[in-house]
């Protein structure tokens, strides 16, 4: 066959086969335009967040007015102390002020002369006098630590009798039970005055000392001018004696 020829037959065939196809293709209904609308599916998952952008530029409105300023917050801890500073320099030397004592001297020299006539005047209207001694007794009982510092406060001492005269005056003075300066506190049946020195003249009564519980260590004279050893705890008069 020519050339020509069967060219010519290839392009019979070709239109008859096209027109076949284009009407077949028009009879045809295609599925997604002839079938009824289907439902719509479930959302997709949100995509993920994309990289940071770069920052803008600053805006080129008005800026804003400053707001007030906020609480003041709490006290924070102390914190460490310092070092110590370097000493300062040597201040000035003070003036000394004389000052006149003349006047307190002379108020001093008043009021002791002023407590020798109030002493003068107990002395001689409430007490007993023999020789250079004057004795006073008190009117409230009260225990031997106590009587010695009563007469000491008044700077004498508790009477100690050294003769039967001046046991008397004392017996007279208090009439009542009282304490005498005489103990056997440092030895046991060893008497001895406040300073220390033994008694030379004694007045006990019939059995004395007896030193009884062996807690008798101090001696007192009776409403009778004797004397008997008791406890320094108990409570009896005062007498205190003066030099003259």
């Amino acid at each position: 066959m020519p050339r020509f020829a069967s060219f010519l037959l290839l392009c019979v065939i070709t239109a008859v086969y096209g027109d076949t196809l284009t009407e077949s293709a028009q009879n045809t209904c295609p599925v997604v335009t002839c079938s009824s609308q289907g439902l719509n599916g479930f959302p997709g998952k949100d995509g993920r967040d994309g990289a940071k952008g770069e920052k803008g530029e600053p805006g080129q409105g008005l800026r804003g007015l400053q707001g007030p300023p906020g609480k003041v917050g709490p006290a924070g801890p102390p914190g460490n102390p310092g070092s110590k500073g370097a000493v300062g320099p040597k201040g000035d030397c003070g003036h000394s002020v004389e000052f006149d004592t003349s006047k307190i001297d002379s108020e001093i020299a008043a009021l002791r002369s002023e407590l020798r006539m109030v002493r003068n005047w107990v002395l001689f209207s409430l007490s007993e006098s023999v020789g250079r001694k004057y004795f006073v007794s008190s009117v409230k009982k009260m225990h031997f630590d106590s009587v010695k510092a009563l007469c000491s406060e008044f700077q004498g001492s508790v009477a100690t009798p050294m003769n039967a005269e001046e046991n008397r005056a004392i017996q007279n003075v208090a009439g009542d039970i009282a304490y005498l300066g005489i103990t056997d506190q440092r030895h046991e049946n060893v008497f001895e005055d406040l300073t220390g020195n033994g008694v030379q003249y004694t007045n006990w009564n019939d059995g004395e000392p007896n030193n009884v519980g062996s807690g008798e260590d101090c001696v007192v004279i009776l409403a009778n001018g004797r004397w008997n050893d008791v406890s320094c705890s108990d409570s009896f008069l005062a007498v205190c004696e003066f030099s003259a």
